[in-house]
């Protein structure tokens, strides 16, 4: 169920969606809670959904909320515990912890033992592994958010450029020869399987390149390159 509702997320983006607004999933029951309609405000593309984990996916990023009254409810019922077991089991996906409302609240003002609050904190953040950030309110969070979206999505950016640029010995000479007029990828490939290098192709006999690539590859491509019509082969 999980996996396809990030399918489905995926498939909404090329669909019907505005691709120049961060989107982000977000459980149908936080319909009522002001955080969407703050990141609505601040921009973002964001659309309700029955989340089986979290309250918030952004960029495969669970993300769970709670107040600081849910959370320390929560942590009393056990049910925190139990949420978070979750959690873990999507070991391929990051998850974050966010409190909400240290403006409004004190996380040490309920009554609960202090270095109760602390420990629970403490294995959530050593045992789970699970980074918790404190935010002052809804607004606070939503903006932590659409940061966080930001972040993702220039990462990706810049994983794919890294990709594009680094390429091996092999495929950067396969490009130079991709470049030459009319001869793309595929023939590019042949070439370099025949030939070897870019020097052997160069000095190859139309004959020689005809039977790798064809006649009329080879007319609209290498001929006006490597040869003119004063010269037989370039040496």
């Amino acid at each position: 169920m999980f996996e396809n509702i990030f399918e489905k997320s995926e498939k909404r983006k090329l669909e019907e969606q505005d691709l120049d607004k961060p989107e982000i999933l977000i459980d149908d029951r936080e319909k009522n809670a002001l955080v969407a309609s703050e990141l609505v405000r601040l921009g973002c593309q964001i659309n309700f959904v029955h989340l089986e984990v979290g309250d918030y996916i952004v960029k495969e990023v669970i993300i769970e909320r709670k107040t600081i009254g849910d959370f320390l409810s929560s942590m009393i019922n056990k049910r925190m515990e139990s949420q978070l077991d979750t959690l873990m089991q999507y070991e391929n996906k990051e998850k974050l912890l966010i409190i909400e409302g240290t403006d409004e609240k004190d996380l040490y003002s309920s009554g609960i033992n202090e270095n109760a609050v602390r420990g629970f904190i403490l294995s959530i953040l050593l045992k789970r592994k699970i980074p918790i950030i404190f935010t002052k309110d809804y607004e606070d969070t939503a903006e932590f958010i659409k940061v966080l979206y930001n972040k993702k999505e220039n990462s990706s950016e810049k994983s794919a450029n890294l990709k594009r640029k680094s390429r091996n010995p092999k495929e950067q000479t396969q490009y130079i020869i991709e470049s030459f007029p009319g001869i793309g990828p595929k023939n590019a490939k042949k070439l370099l399987e025949h030939f070897g290098s870019i020097k052997n192709i160069i000095n190859a006999s139309k004959e020689e390149l005809e039977k790798v690539i064809g006649k009329k590859a080879f007319i609209f491509g290498l001929s006006g390159y490597l040869y003119d019509s004063s010269t037989e082969r370039h040496s």
